[in-house]
């Protein structure tokens, strides 16, 4: 029996490949609401909140998830084909900061009682998280952050300001990187809080990006009051795991999910604009293919690492960097199909699969955010080949 849930689920890696694809496939296409597939832009949590909750009640939200905690304890290759059913039938991605990076960092670093308290409500969408890590002139040396919480007796006083911070509009819980001791160099004398959004003191001013949409927001810290319990970890030694939280983050940037919906896209808009007879085009589309297939050998052997329980190298940077950037040929190649239907901001003759625009749009900053590519390029340079 499951002793976060009180179910004991299924174990899909009993199942074949084929049979796990069609029975997966089967369900999303039955269960996922029609009104939000294939959208333009990413979905506030009211618009996907009906997904959210209908995987958390058939026990599917955290595939990756040990299942003692609720997950599914999915096999690498199982992980890989769940990927391909969500892309394949255009699911939007959900409020997803809980699932795929504060809940495996507390399962490997919290306490008994915050894996009990944090966890179950991750699976009932009671908790929807934020990540406040990026600060004004400290985005790509996160070691340089300098939102401070300072020891108050049974809580900290948390003062200062992050940005970029996605969804933060949505979410009702923070997990921060504050600096606890002013003295220590910049990558000693961090922690990790976790702290409720509905404390007095946060103000969250939404920030309207390139699409046009308030994906993103600055949120400020006044004397904001965080009990001492909810630091996860030891005091001053949060960098540590900020790195492995990063390393959730950058194995799931690197999945290859963004770039085999992009080829599937662009797949079906050369049908549409008449370019699979183009030799040239063809030679084109064949090389994202070889890439996208290398993209998810790389992929299915670090989620093999960390489904041994052993630690991310720094080498798993570079899955970062070749999926974000196979994702803007991808749409850099349906950009130039497209023609004169590149400069839509809806979709074409008003198909949802058929958004080139909007696509491209959403791959400019891949490159950007979870870490720049030129940081990722300086951390395999300095950390794998010892440059």
């Amino acid at each position: 029996m499951n002793a976060i849930t009180g179910r004991e689920p299924e174990d899909l890696n009993l199942l074949p490949d084929d049979a796990f694809r069609a029975h997966i496939r089967a369900w999303i296409e039955a269960n996922y609401p029609p009104g939000i597939r294939n959208p333009e832009k990413r979905l506030h949590w009211a618009e996907n909140k009906p997904w959210y909750m209908a995987l958390a009640q058939k026990g599917w939200l955290c595939p990756g998830w040990p299942r003692e905690y609720g997950g599914l304890g999915l096999s690498p290759a199982k992980q890989i084909i769940w990927t391909e059913e969500i892309e394949r039938w255009g699911c939007a991605r959900t409020n997803d900061h809980g699932i795929i990076m504060l809940g495996p960092l507390v399962i490997r670093y919290g306490t008994e009682a915050q894996k009990q308290f944090f966890l179950p409500r991750i699976l009932s969408g009671e908790h929807i998280w934020c990540q406040g890590y990026s600060e004004p002139n400290s985005g790509s040396d996160l070691a340089s952050l300098r939102t401070e919480a300072v020891d108050a007796g049974d809580h900290y006083v948390v003062n200062g300001q992050k940005i970029w911070t996605t969804l933060a509009g949505d979410a009702n819980w923070i997990f921060l990187l504050v600096r606890t001791d002013k003295q220590a160099k910049k990558q000693e004398g961090i922690s990790f809080l976790l702290v409720d959004m509905a404390t007095p003191g946060i103000t969250v001013r939404p920030i309207i990006n390139l699409e046009m949409h308030d994906e993103f927001s600055e949120v400020f810290f006044d004397d904001v009051k965080v009990p001492k319990e909810n630091l996860v970890g030891q005091l001053n030694k949060g960098w540590d795991m900020a790195k492995a939280l990063l390393s959730f983050e950058r194995i799931y940037l690197g999945s290859p999910r963004q770039s085999a919906y992009a080829l599937g896209r662009l797949k079906l808009l050369a049908e549409r604009m008449g370019a699979m007879e183009d030799p040239l085009f063809a030679a084109e589309y064949a090389r994202h293919r070889c890439d996208l297939e290398d993209l998810k050998a790389l992929y299915g052997r670090y989620v093999a690492v960390l489904k041994a329980g052993q630690p991310l190298g720094a080498d798993v940077s570079q899955l970062k960097v070749l999926q974000s950037e196979l994702f803007q040929r991808i749409t850099e190649t349906a950009l130039r199909v497209a023609g004169e239907n590149a400069g839509l901001s809806g979709p074409m003759d008003g198909n949802r699969n058929l958004n080139p625009g909007a696509l491209y749009i959403q791959a400019r900053p891949t490159s950007i955010y979870g870490g720049t590519n030129e940081i990722q390029r300086n951390i395999l340079a300095k950390n794998v080949l010892n440059l």
